[in-house]
């Protein structure tokens, strides 16, 4: 899979008195993305935890390039542009889907650790399942 398409409608209390999405809520949209993105691979967050391992952001960036407002339905492209022995760094791009208008890029980089927060190898799982693809090449 090259990149997954999630769909957020942005509610009322997403926005700010300025009547646009607050900017921090985009970190909780590219998780949810995230999370959708590993669910139709067959990984399921859920099942990671099982197995002993959790996949804690590292480091994260946004550019803001447009605003949405209440009730905007919102495209969110995620892919995995970079897979290392223990790191996984996840694009963000964020669309008025009726236009395709991009209203931001991100990325967050997560480091695989064990249940004692310490660094340990991606699993295999993840590494068989997970196509890397950055989203700079992927048409708008």
């Amino acid at each position: 899979m090259d990149y997954y398409d999630y769909s957020y409608r942005v509610r009322y209390g997403d926005t700010d008195k300025m009547g646009v999405a607050y900017y921090g809520n985009y970190l909780a949209w590219f998780e949810a993305a995230r999370t959708e993105y590993f669910r139709k691979l067959g990984l399921p967050y859920t099942e990671c935890e099982k197995q002993g391992y959790f996949l804690p952001a590292v480091e994260a960036s946004i550019k803001y390039i447009s605003p949405c407002t209440y009730d905007d339905l919102l495209l969110i492209r995620t892919s995995v542009s970079e897979l290392k022995k223990s790191a996984l760094k996840f694009e963000y791009q964020t669309f008025l889907p009726q236009t395709m208008k991009l209203l931001t890029t991100g990325w967050t980089v997560h480091v695989c650790v064990d249940q004692q927060f310490k660094p340990t190898r991606l699993p295999q799982d993840i590494c068989s399942a997970v196509q890397v693809y950055s989203l700079l090449q992927c048409p708008q």
